[in-house]
């Protein structure tokens, strides 16, 4: 073999590995400022509640200033946010047949979009944390697209004592 092709040979194979070394780095990359987005968009998103624990739930606010949490309704995990502005649960649409919530009679809701159509339905479990509520009113929001994040509105939140300090909300059941 000549001087040529070993040079060629040698160049082709650094170029290759070249290439292969790129695609690590953009995986490796890639894989990092995934868990960068998601610790800054839910700081919350590995609260676990240890069994015969206090009932209570520590929040950290998210980058946007939210309070979003994990909890379940019906069994089924989901995400919530919390949403004093909101006078009840409000769950995408989609999410319905999923969460096993049959869609009744449409109502209005008001948003900060304006009017908009909803249709009643009832959550035979809600769990946030600690927490376990049953028979909660909700309604099933077709407009409700951006994800699948459901707002937890105020006839849950009346329910808990929360106080916030700083960027920890802090909930609790009320006293009896």
């Amino acid at each position: 073999m000549s001087d040529d092709s070993d040079r060629e040979l040698t160049t082709r194979m650094g170029r290759r590995m070249g290439l292969l070394a790129a695609i690590a780095l953009i995986g490796l990359l890639w894989l990092f400022f995934e868990g960068v987005e998601q610790r800054r968009d839910n700081p919350n998103r590995h609260v676990a509640v240890a069994p015969g624990a206090a009932a209570e739930l520590v929040l950290k606010r998210n980058a946007a200033g939210h309070y979003v949490t994990p909890g379940a309704i019906n069994g089924q995990p989901v995400t919530f946010m919390l949403d004093t502005g909101a006078t009840t649960v409000a769950i995408p649409a989609r999410l319905g047949a999923k969460l096993g919530l049959p869609a009744g009679p449409a109502f209005e809701v008001s948003t900060a979009n304006g009017v908009a159509q909803a249709r009643l339905t009832v959550i035979d479990e809600l769990t946030l944390g600690p927490f376990v509520l049953r028979q909660v009113q909700a309604g099933l929001s077709p407009g409700m697209n951006h994800d699948d994040t459901i707002l937890l509105g105020m006839n849950v939140l009346k329910k808990l004592e929360f106080t916030q300090s700083g960027d920890t909300l802090v909930l609790r059941a009320l006293p009896r």
